[in-house]
């Protein structure tokens, strides 16, 4: 199928993102479900309001819903930019700045602070607090991520980069999706795993009955997803694990933790039934490691992340129990 080089023409439509889709599956599927099964942060409303909108191509052809999707078959998605919201305002907020220059800023992100802006979230998040520290991020205009390259759970610390250039985010976005920055988690999970290494496969969608939440599902309803797992240490009930991702999707971790049995000490979504050892809040995942090219010397760059506070408290807890 020839894709036009000006995809506004195609669609009728001011600025958005163009997202080009191959459907490879033997048999066939409807659009919809499938285009719910490739996008999981969108929900099953928001697709259909795609498809309604004719945002949704099949073959260079308008899509329905109910089109039937065949081996081979091209799908163009033009993804509208979110709506701008004049409450997306600078905030002074103490940052704990690992590094930092004219193209990028690389941030240890405490627990309890989410990165973006959302309904519902409206201020108090990184992107509120970065405003106020760097004047003129990219994607400012009307758009809730400026900057953002990527994103950590609320409750999840450590390392993440911000872009302050529209070249630096490009550049490295396409690091994160081409694999080529590495990301280093340690979490405290229940149990303790058989082995001392593996990797966990499993694709990710939405969980089939709470739609916030995610989960292990079959191939045709979630996107692909890879993580490599070392055990670090056993501590009697509990074990400290080292994750290194192949994918980035959301909550990768701890649905996959859950999946294999040993969900993260303190996931409220994943693991809100299991005992405690101590009063904590948030669930025990930190990234501690960050490794990045720079996207104008080319350099190869590391960060790395300390422990919070809670998370060495309850690591020295848990040891000194196991030698008691």
């Amino acid at each position: 199928m020839k894709i036009e080089t000006d995809c506004k023409q195609i669609f009728g439509q001011g600025e958005g993102e163009l997202i080009a889709l191959k459907y490879d599956k033997p048999l066939p599927m409807r659009l919809d479900r499938w285009l719910v099964s490739q996008r999981p942060e969108q929900s099953r409303a928001r697709i259909q309001k795609f498809i309604n909108a004719e945002l949704v191509r099949v073959n260079g052809k308008t899509g329905s819903a109910k089109t039937p999707l065949r081996n081979g078959d091209e799908v163009l998605l033009w993804l509208l930019p979110p709506e701008p919201l004049s409450y997306l305002k600078p905030q002074k907020m103490e940052l704990d700045i690992l590094f930092e220059d004219k193209d990028i800023i690389v941030i240890n992100k405490s627990a309890g602070i989410t990165v973006h802006p959302a309904p519902g979230n409206k201020d108090g998040t990184l992107v509120n607090g970065l405003l106020h520290h760097c004047e003129d991020l990219p994607g400012i205009n009307g758009k809730l991520r400026p900057g953002i390259v990527h994103r950590l759970d609320k409750d999840t610390t450590g390392c993440i980069v911000i872009a302050k250039s529209q070249e630096a985010l490009i550049k490295l976005q396409l690091q994160i999706q081409n694999r080529i920055a590495k990301r280093t988690y340690l979490a405290i999970v229940h149990g303790s795993p058989k082995g001392t290494e593996g990797v966990i496969k499993g694709a990710i969608g939405r969980h089939p009955k709470d739609r916030k939440k995610y989960a292990v599902v079959d191939n045709d309803s979630g996107r692909n997803a890879c993580t490599n797992w070392f055990l670090e240490e056993r501590i009697g009930d509990y074990s400290l694990i080292r994750f290194e991702l192949d994918t980035g999707r959301t909550h990768q971790i701890r649905v996959h933790s859950s999946y294999l049995g040993h969900p993260v000490l303190g996931d409220q979504t994943y693991s809100r039934c299991r005992k405690l050892p101590i009063l904590i809040t948030g669930q025990m995942l930190h990234a501690i490691r960050l490794e990045l090219i720079h996207p104008s010397n080319n350099k190869i760059m590391c960060f790395e992340a300390p422990l919070p506070r809670i998370f060495s408290k309850l690591l020295t807890y848990l040891r000194q129990k196991r030698e008691a």
